[in-house]
């Protein structure tokens, strides 16, 4: 039985980066559907479902921290991750500040990027589970969770 592939929007401007990226993730059973711009990614993430936005911080129409502030007002729930050339610490910062849970910086050793691309989907899909399984809980209770306070 096959595993339903997760979908990763990856948003980054230089296509050498965007392709290797995109291969080695799709070697991993991921669907990978990219992007170069801001106007792209908004685009694409109005059209489709996806387990997890990968950008870059810098973009030719504008900024990869505004991007994510953005996606996070659009949909809470999806993880957003950075893959970025900027190095410093405050750039970090920003990102995480900005919604974001996860900030690689390149070169980045293409095992790492697997790796945190796989634990931040599950992080999210066992987040949901509980919070499914918590709505059905207390739908087989006959209420809310208000309903039950004492």
């Amino acid at each position: 039985m096959e595993t339903a592939q997760h979908h990763v929007l990856y948003i980054e401007d230089h296509d050498d980066t965007r392709e290797l990226v995109t291969l080695v993730l799709a070697e991993r059973n991921y669907r990978v559907t990219t992007g170069s711009t801001l106007a792209d990614a908004f685009k694409l993430a109005r059209q489709h479902h996806f387990d997890l936005y990968m950008l870059d911080s810098r973009l030719p129409d504008g900024s990869g921290i505004d991007l994510c502030k953005r996606l996070r007002e659009f949909n809470t729930g999806i993880p957003i991750m950075f893959l970025s050339g900027a190095a410093y610490e405050a750039d970090k910062e920003t990102a995480i500040n900005s919604g974001a849970q996860s900030y690689l910086i390149k070169p980045v050793d293409l095992d790492v990027l697997c790796s945190e691309v796989s634990k931040l989907i599950d992080v999210s899909a066992r987040k949901r589970e509980l919070v499914e399984g918590s709505a059905i809980c207390f739908s087989n209770l006959g209420g809310s969770p208000e309903d039950n306070r004492h």
